[in-house]
């Protein structure tokens, strides 16, 4: 039976960090499910585009609609064997929401695998599950970490970083290690083939 991984995301979710990982955990072969609070399977949350163009800021442009297949009300945390929160736009709301909360720290209590990126660690946050972790975010959440008792280390947008269950990135362009490193968690073992390996030396 395949592991299953539960996304917690929300409006105005960053596009890559929701597809990227849910397509490529698809992939894998893991059953992977998204959930928004107050919708259902079948519907819709907008994405929003977060790029780095030189501005002091990242810019923010309108995305797709990324479909739902599960309905929020029917999560059993219990059920999956991972936990991913997206950054954009939808951690800053979705944080507000008490059972998000619920779903988050059961995570924590059961020291199962959970990845977040960028503003996702908002979340984990609110749900006061950070005291004495070591963890990173997008650069402007840092101050929310350190706050919320992390041990928050500003790191460059391509890394990631594995601090017992937990996997956190900076922003998108972390995928492939962000990703590596939550599967890595899950239990896969990842191995380069002997073709990669050369292409890459």
């Amino acid at each position: 039976m395949a592991k299953k991984i539960l996304f917690l995301v929300g409006d105005y979710v960053e596009d890559y960090e929701v597809m990227v990982p849910f397509q490529a955990l698809a992939a894998m072969g893991y059953e992977v499910h998204a959930a928004c609070p107050g919708k259902k399977a079948g519907e819709f949350v907008r994405t929003a585009v977060h790029d780095f163009e030189g501005d002091q800021t990242y810019s923010e442009k309108r995305g797709h609609n990324f479909k739902l297949n599960k309905s929020f009300d029917e999560i059993n945390e219990a059920e999956y064997a991972g936990l991913v929160i997206p950054g954009g736009r939808a951690p800053e709301y979705i944080r507000l929401n008490k059972r998000v909360l619920e779903i988050t720290r059961h995570f924590f209590a059961t020291n199962k695998p959970v990845a977040a990126i960028c503003h996702g660690p908002l979340v984990l946050a609110a749900a006061g599950v950070l005291k004495g972790r070591y963890c990173t975010a997008y650069p402007a959440v840092g101050p929310d970490m350190v706050e919320a008792g992390a041990r928050y280390e500003e790191m460059p947008a391509d890394r990631a970083v594995t601090e017992g269950n937990l996997v956190t990135a900076p922003a998108w362009p972390a995928h492939p290690d962000w990703i590596a490193q939550f599967v890595k968690l899950l239990g896969a073992r990842i191995e380069l083939e002997p073709q990669a390996e050369a292409a890459l030396a």
